[in-house]
């Protein structure tokens, strides 16, 4: 055991003693209640407010306390602080609103919106699992999901794809619905 161990230890016994010999018992002392002066009218409230939660009267030794005040006489309305009613965590924006945009601008807005793109073919769907020449033609593998395809050229896949070209390192493959030209990697001559 080195020293520390052993001032830990000591440490361990005296706190182990204070908690079993220490004093336990409760304190017995009463403490009374306040007897306060009564509150003042409200209108001398709100005439004195800001001068007593500043000071004390020197005549008493205790802080006033003073009433409540409505949320709408400190902060405004909710309507004032650009809030949605009961939206405790809205947006605040203290810009001041833009101007409402007039009809003819909103015409020509519309007019000079960019018409939306031209539809495009989805990725393809295939995986290239292998290639090779039978007869001088080449035979291409090819995986779309639990199926596997050997594509020659000129082929139909499903009715949506067709094999215009196979010359290595591409597949060239027509989507047929919208007639757009894609192309797979499917390397280089082996």
């Amino acid at each position: 055991m080195n020293p520390r161990h052993i001032a830990l230890g000591v440490a361990l016994t005296a706190a182990a003693a204070l908690v079993l010999f220490g004093d336990n018992r409760p304190a017995t002392g009463v403490v009374e209640a306040v007897e306060r002066a009564p509150a003042p009218a409200p209108a001398a409230v709100k005439a004195a407010a800001p001068a007593a939660a500043r000071t004390v009267t020197p005549a008493s030794t205790e802080p006033a306390i003073l009433r409540l005040q409505p949320r709408e006489r400190l902060i405004g309305s909710e309507d004032e602080a650009m809030g949605a009613p009961g939206d405790l965590f809205g947006r605040r924006d203290w810009n001041p609103p833009p101007p409402a945009p007039d009809a003819r601008a909103l015409a020509a807005a519309a007019a000079a919106a960019p018409p939306p793109p031209a539809p495009m073919a989805p990725p393809l769907p295939f995986t290239f699992l292998g290639k090779a020449v039978a007869d001088g033609n080449w035979e291409v593998f090819l995986a779309r999901g639990d199926k596997t395809y050997i594509v020659r050229d000129k082929m139909v896949i499903e009715g949506t794809y067709r094999v215009d070209a196979i010359t290595p390192p591409n597949l060239t493959l027509t989507y047929l619905p919208l007639n757009q030209v894609q192309q797979l990697n499917i390397g280089v001559l082996d």
